[in-house]
């Protein structure tokens, strides 16, 4: 679990982030007007404590919140006069105040100079770009709404989920501030972790997210804070200075309560938590039955948990669900989206990689990569599934032949819907990483054996990213919408059918290839997902092939100016991304730093920040290191025997 601090780690000495530094941790700007009990400008929403059913975000169904009329002190304005000038001259710089009616490429024309152009554009110069963003963001956060586990950026306000707050953001955001080298906020969130960060509340919260979010934050900055220590270095991380183990007593304390949701009669986790109580409730929908992802998305955070702490309970009760999930013998190794804790046995029969399916199949190989390599079954789920994925689920446009992944809405054996969530963009990297386990395409090739299968999985790869690149570029604003139907064949074209999309994207408003796609009015949002870039960023990694940096640049250009907020406000999610102007929504989630910044950032840095052979990145972006189980660690279950599936198409 020692690895080398990479060659190329964002630059300690720059003569503006030490200046930058040194005023933004002096000042009350860092630590917003309340500073004394840690909590910041934002308000607390009226009446989200009596009802004691609301739970905090499901990531795929956020809140809609309405506008506010809240003005900031006039002592807050001015204080805050010289930090709003430097965000506005960002701002234009990134072409965020240029007339709408331009695109977001020709409002960027100073991209076009001699230095951007060919072979020799500084991708380390884009990266800073990113790391702006990111302290655009936090900043803004920080001012209004610090403490807060919601951010309102537009009305400039901050919201609770729990009586005391759960760190939503700040836990969230903590490792992209470390391996960005923001010393002093990582400083400031370490201090709120430290003095203000508490569960004991009586609250209930999902098990899914809280996990995934705050206990993976938690642990990701342990292991970058131990591993990295020269990443944003704090004076209290020298061993065996108090609070060197911080994040991982936070993390235990958390689990101790989560692991409550596992004690079901199946094991299946309920879908939620009372952290304060330590008492687990079922969904309150769906009959009681939880997301398949949901409860399938927590086996990286509690094995690596148990690694660290010798507790084998917190492996054996995550591994369990694994075994319940597999005895259902699902069809094609796809399973629906729900399942019963109390009998542990699938609920209905919707099937998708979207929301509430698509994590379950990350985590598969995920495992697997995890230990080393050394638990096969899960290599094995994986195999299966992607070969169900290809029998089952994909099919090509019309007229186009792009590559879908669609929907079996009412089982397997009956129709397709060409519908693909944003969230389904996370299988065209996914795909990459199981191929090459991290490697290069090349070093792979090398070491071999490369089989058919392996050059076959690439190509599907390659063709998902273009159709996910290719919904950014039907938008508008080139962000986007949070689902994206197709026009396909009836019946559906089989996976084995010749195909061909278009290599490039006419800008044409009547080509050719707009005819294959569908934005319904209901999903023209955009959230500042980051499952695009995600995938990007692991085929640029593992092909090498430049075009995935430039795409990626290029929608990052298109969040820039078509999300930024004025008045210091930060980046906001949108509420219809296919209109210029665009219509903003008002709220910035905790993913859009921990995830989608992050990704960017990882995107134009050197491969070898987070090498992919040595990690792995939980569902919310946060990297655990890769171990041996060692003799404690097992695994402790084994397959059925699976009967053949002779019905595929």
């Amino acid at each position: 679990m020692s690895f080398t601090v990479p060659r190329n780690a964002p630059s300690f000495n720059n003569p503006q982030r030490v200046v930058e530094d040194h005023i933004w941790g002096s000042t009350a700007v860092a630590r917003g007007p309340n500073s004394k009990n840690g909590s910041g400008g934002g308000i607390l929403g009226t009446g989200l404590f009596e009802n004691r059913n609301a739970l905090p975000m499901y990531k795929d169904k956020p809140y809609a919140y309405p506008p506010s009329h809240r003005r900031r002190p006039l002592w807050r304005r001015k204080r805050t006069f010289g930090f709003g000038l430097i965000v506005i001259s960002l701002l234009y710089y990134f072409g965020a105040f240029q007339k709408h009616h331009e695109t977001a490429t020709s409002s960027w024309g100073w991209l076009t100079s001699s230095s951007e152009s060919g072979k020799s554009k500084d991708w380390l110069h884009r990266r800073q770009r990113v790391v702006e963003a990111f302290e655009l963001s936090f900043d803004a956060y920080s001012r209004y709404a610090w403490g807060y586990d919601e951010f309102h950026p537009m009305s400039k306000k901050g919201r609770q989920m729990t009586p005391k707050g759960m760190g939503w953001i700040i836990v969230d955001s903590l490792d992209t501030m470390i391996l960005m080298n923001l010393t002093s906020r990582v400083t400031h969130a370490r201090e709120w972790i430290s003095n203000s960060l508490t569960y004991d509340q009586s609250q209930d919260v999902s098990t899914f997210e809280t996990t995934i979010r705050m206990l993976g934050g938690l642990l990701s900055a342990h292991y970058l804070s131990n591993e990295y220590p020269t990443l944003a270095p704090l004076s209290d991380d020298d061993e065996g200075a108090p609070g060197e183990d911080l994040y991982l007593e936070k993390a235990r304390d958390l689990a101790d309560r989560l692991v409550v949701a596992f004690d079901s009669p199946s094991g299946v986790p309920y879908a939620s938590v009372n952290i304060g109580e330590y008492k687990a409730l079922p969904a309150h929908d769906a009959g009681g039955a939880s997301s398949t992802a949901e409860a399938t998305t927590l086996q990286l955070e509690f094995k690596y948990l148990a690694k660290l702490t010798g507790e084998k309970d917190f492996w054996n009760k995550a591994e369990k669900v694994m075994e319940v999930v597999d005895n259902n013998a699902p069809k094609g190794g796809l399973v629906p989206i729900y399942i019963n804790p109390k009998t542990g046995e699938f609920h209905g029969s919707n099937i998708r990689l979207g929301s509430r399916g698509d994590s379950y199949y990350e985590y598969l190989i995920k495992q697997y990569l995890q230990t080393n390599k050394q638990e096969s079954l899960y290599l094995e789920m994986w195999d299966e599934t992607l070969q169900g994925v290809r029998d089952h689920l994909v099919t090509y446009t019309e007229p186009s032949k792009f590559t879908i992944i669609g929907e079996r809405q009412s089982g397997l054996d009956n129709l397709l819907t060409p519908k693909m969530d944003h969230l389904v963009c996370f299988m065209p990297g996914t795909i990459a990483l199981a191929v090459t386990g991290g490697l290069t395409e090349a070093e792979a090739k090398k070491r071999g054996p490369w089989t058919k299968k392996n050059e076959a999985d690439m190509q599907l790869a390659r063709e998902l990213m273009h159709t996910c690149w290719g919904m950014y570029k039907y938008m508008a604003t080139g962000l986007a919408a949070e689902i994206t139907y197709f026009n396909i064949a009836d019946p559906p074209l089989p996976e084995s059918a010749p195909h061909q999309a278009p290599a490039d994207f006419d800008p044409d408003p009547e080509a050719e290839w707009r005819k294959d796609f569908d934005v319904h009015a209901a999903d023209v949002h955009n959230l500042q997902r980051p499952e695009t870039v995600e995938s990007l960023f692991y085929m640029w990694r593992i092909t090498g092939e430049v075009k995935y940096r430039e795409w990626g640049w290029e929608m990052f250009k298109s969040f820039m100016n078509y999300t930024a907020v004025p008045d210091g406000g930060g980046f906001t999610s949108l509420s219809d991304a296919n209109k210029i102007p665009p219509v903003t929504r008002d709220n910035m989630e905790s993913f859009w730093l921990a995830e989608t910044l992050k990704y960017f950032y990882l995107l134009f840095s050197p491969n070898d920040l987070l090498p992919l052979d040595k990690i792995v990145l939980n569902t919310e972006a946060h990297p655990f290191p890769r171990f041996d189980m060692g003799p404690i660690l097992s695994t402790g279950w084994q397959r059925k025997p699976k009967t053949v599936d002779t019905t595929a198409a």
